[in-house]
């Protein structure tokens, strides 16, 4: 359909608990063999499938709608995915979360903060251009999988340092503990335990 020079899309609505059962079903542990000492999650499956892919970005923002974020900002890699879909369905903007090295590429200031000890045992150095977070700005932090909280600690205080309010974190799956989840106000559509290995 065509309107004013512009193309409408009609969006088929997917219900969360059906796109919660797309999600388990899309969604794939790999071994990597026997040097490895656990299993590597494949979420490949969730973007191969178009009806994921249009109803991920609405489910997410429901999570938070009522909190009026006014920006997304999501870490690399799969997060700048997820994250402006989320902004989409939002109407808000997008600010890209850069981890370390990145201001070697990127030639204006950055806010950056250093992560706690994540799951893999490291910690990072996330930033965002500074320019695109103001004290006016309510952030929401967008990831595909929580573990640890440590990115999106890190984040919230790039958005604190900035002068912003973080609204909370709308992730896909959460693997934190509820003391983690509570204090950094993580809701999902998936937990762990929903994706855990036969």
């Amino acid at each position: 359909m065509r309107v004013c020079g512009s193309v409408v899309q009609r969006r088929k609505i997917v219900p969360v608990d059906d796109l919660r059962k797309r999600l388990i079903h899309a969604f794939r542990w790999i071994d990597p063999g026997p040097e490895s000492t656990h299993l590597v999650s494949d979420m490949s499956g969730w973007w191969r499938d178009p009806e994921i892919i249009s109803a991920l970005g609405p489910a997410l923002a429901d999570l938070f709608r009522s909190s009026r974020p006014t920006v997304v900002v999501s870490p690399e890699v799969t997060g700048y995915l997820l994250g402006p879909l989320v902004a989409t369905a939002l109407g808000v903007g997008f600010a890209a979360g850069h981890k370390e090295g990145a201001d070697r590429q990127i030639a204006e200031p950055m806010t950056w903060a250093r992560t706690a000890v994540d799951y893999r045992g490291r910690t990072l150095g996330l930033g965002v251009r500074s320019r695109l977070i103001s004290p006016a700005d309510r952030v929401l932090v967008v990831d595909d999988w929580v573990t640890t909280g440590a990115q999106v600690r890190a984040l919230y205080d790039v958005a604190r340092t900035l002068g912003a309010v973080p609204v909370g974190c709308a992730t896909v799956v959460a693997d934190c503990g509820g003391e983690v989840t509570a204090d950094l106000s993580i809701r999902s559509l998936l937990t762990s335990d929903d994706l855990a290995p036969d």
